[in-house]
């Protein structure tokens, strides 16, 4: 029996996330302010108080999702986990949690990222959708059918359920083709790119300088990684995994399926929202769910 802590990504955001603990624990609070200072601003005031709207900056979601996390992980006794992993950005979390990266390292590393993909989407406007009731095979071969336009799976996020990501013109036929084809629903999303697929090409050779001067342990225990689903713990495979996430897939189908197929019976979720207990769910009918929010 193993235990399986998973950390979520970009969309788990909320207004007032974070404010419970930040007013509850001295340890938390400190962290908090100290993250305030890493970054120049006051993204607690953001977190605590802004809209919605506020939150949706790039600047500020990413490394807000992570402060949430990794604070509230950190601050919450007795947790050992026997394996991590984390929903792209939530990787991050997942190699705070495995004592990899520092806390220090992991913010300024995840503002960093959060920063290089924004300058990204600039660059190639570009877009992702979400396609459901379609096998991931049928999902892959409609992409790869659109020879004229950057189409990818991009979220293997649970069976049934493939997100897309590529230029505006190749996911809006790509939906077409997906509801021709038998697809539930394929819904555009609102956001501002095509993460998780070539187009962030820039973001991922802007990141990689700074991933490679960052000094990464040796894990306490494997981390699942996004890119291929395997447990890795090797500081030095880890880190090529994190410069190669921002173009490749998430694989959280694959990553959950192997995570209890190597023993793991109970998953914990941390931080904000419930996205991958549910997820879980639907991967790993046998294992016992929980989160801590």
């Amino acid at each position: 029996m193993k235990h399986a802590y998973i950390f979520p990504g970009q969309g788990a955001q909320f207004s007032g996330m974070g404010k419970a603990l930040y007013d509850g624990d001295a340890a938390a609070k400190a962290r908090f302010e100290e993250a305030n200072d890493l970054l120049g601003f006051r993204i607690t005031d953001i977190m605590f108080e802004g809209s919605a709207e506020d939150l949706k900056q790039t600047k500020v979601t990413q490394p807000a999702i992570f402060l949430h996390s990794a604070i509230l992980y950190e601050c919450s006794p007795g947790l050992i986990p026997d394996m991590v992993a984390g929903h792209s950005l939530g990787e991050f979390s997942a190699l705070f949690a495995a004592r990899v990266l520092s806390f220090k390292d992991a913010l300024l590393l995840v503002y960093k990222r959060a920063l290089a993909m924004q300058r990204a989407c600039e660059m190639n406007p570009s877009t992702m959708a979400a396609v459901l009731g379609l096998a991931d095979e049928k999902v892959e071969e409609i992409c790869a059918g659109i020879s004229d336009e950057v189409v990818v799976a991009a979220n293997y996020n649970c069976p049934g359920q493939l997100v897309i990501s590529g230029s505006n013109e190749g996911i809006a036929k790509a939906c077409e083709l997906m509801k021709a084809a038998g697809a539930k629903r394929a819904l555009p999303l609102p956001v501002g790119g095509a993460f998780h697929s070539p187009l962030m090409a820039p973001a991922r050779d802007e990141l990689q300088e700074a991933i490679l001067g960052t000094h990464f342990s040796n894990p306490r225990c494997p981390i699942y990684q996004n890119v291929d689903a395997h447990p890795y713990i090797d500081p030095n495979s880890i880190r090529q995994n994190l410069i190669n996430q921002l173009t490749a897939p998430v694989r959280w189908t694959q990553i959950v399926q192997k995570m209890a197929a190597n023993g793991a019976t109970h998953f914990t979720e941390i931080g904000p929202g419930k996205v991958l207990q549910g997820l879980v769910a639907k991967i790993a009918k046998e294992v016992t769910i929980d989160g801590m929010s």
